[in-house]
């Protein structure tokens, strides 16, 4: 099968409105080229493609960026020696790389919310309509950190507010949900809204819902935030995503490659 072939059938399984402008894109390779194996993954870094390499997979479909902006646009990079060298290896290798990014957050469910769900178990814990939020048997903002820590595979997580606070009622916003995504006050008006104990993220700024947590707690309210990093919350959703793939396309071997937080803490 044709990464052409391979991507259409991935898009038609999406159900999703067509859009006028996506990321989804080839981002390096050839349409026309025959797909020997697939790697999914958060981003495709150079330790992605040599495991892609090593495994004989010559598609990589990322989630995040290959060259460092939001489009992967590369006139800006021309002469860089990081996009050179990299762009190298992965014509040398014959690597092709397609991005799933909105199309995967557009699906019902929203496939990175649906991995996050299997590796947590809180799908039964959803309120009604509303994929963001969840009731859960009451916990504090340290107990609750913990256990994202330890299902996540995170190395650190930040919190805003006080640890023992008492936390039932609970907003996700995986990625750069939190950074509100063209409305700053999004994720302050979701935490006021459903009356949330405490949001869990993956990015923030510290003038936004930071701050917004930080003067609720200062008041004496119920509020709190984790923070996981963007890298964390949205990785597990392509690691649960070769298992959807492997039904749209039997016959293609298709694996998980971890791209990693990419901190080293001190």
């Amino acid at each position: 099968m044709k990464v052409e072939e391979v991507v259409e059938r991935i898009i038609d399984a999406c159900e999703t409105e067509p859009m006028a402008q996506t990321c989804d894109q080839l981002v390096a390779g050839d349409w026309e080229a025959e797909v020997s194996g697939i790697v999914t993954t958060f981003m495709a870094t150079v330790e992605v493609i040599e495991t892609a390499i090593s495994k004989g997979a010559n598609l990589i479909i990322t989630h995040e960026p290959t060259y460092f902006t939001h489009h992967d646009q590369t006139g800006w990079l021309l002469g860089d020696p990081v996009f050179e060298l990299k762009q190298q290896w992965i014509r040398q290798n014959q690597i092709h790389i397609w991005r799933f990014h909105d199309h995967m957050h557009r699906m019902e469910p929203d496939k990175i919310y649906e991995g996050l769900n299997k590796a947590l178990g809180w799908e039964p814990n959803h309120y009604p309509g509303d994929p963001h939020c969840y009731n859960l048997p009451r916990t504090t903002v340290g107990a609750l950190a913990a256990t994202l820590k330890d299902k996540l595979g995170v190395k650190v997580a930040r919190i805003v507010g006080k640890v023992d606070t008492t936390v039932e009622r609970v907003g996700v916003l995986v990625g750069g949900g939190s950074l509100g995504l063209g409305s700053e006050q999004m994720p302050m008006e979701l935490m006021r809204d459903e009356n949330l104990d405490v949001i869990v993220c993956g990015e923030i700024v510290e003038w936004t819902l930071c701050a917004y947590v930080r003067d609720a707690d200062q008041l004496g309210l119920n509020k709190a935030l984790i923070i996981l990093g963007h890298n964390r919350t949205e990785e597990v959703g392509m690691a649960y995503l070769p298992a959807w793939l492997e039904t749209l396309l039997p016959g293609i071997p298709v694996w998980f490659s971890e791209a990693g937080e990419p901190f080293s803490y001190l």
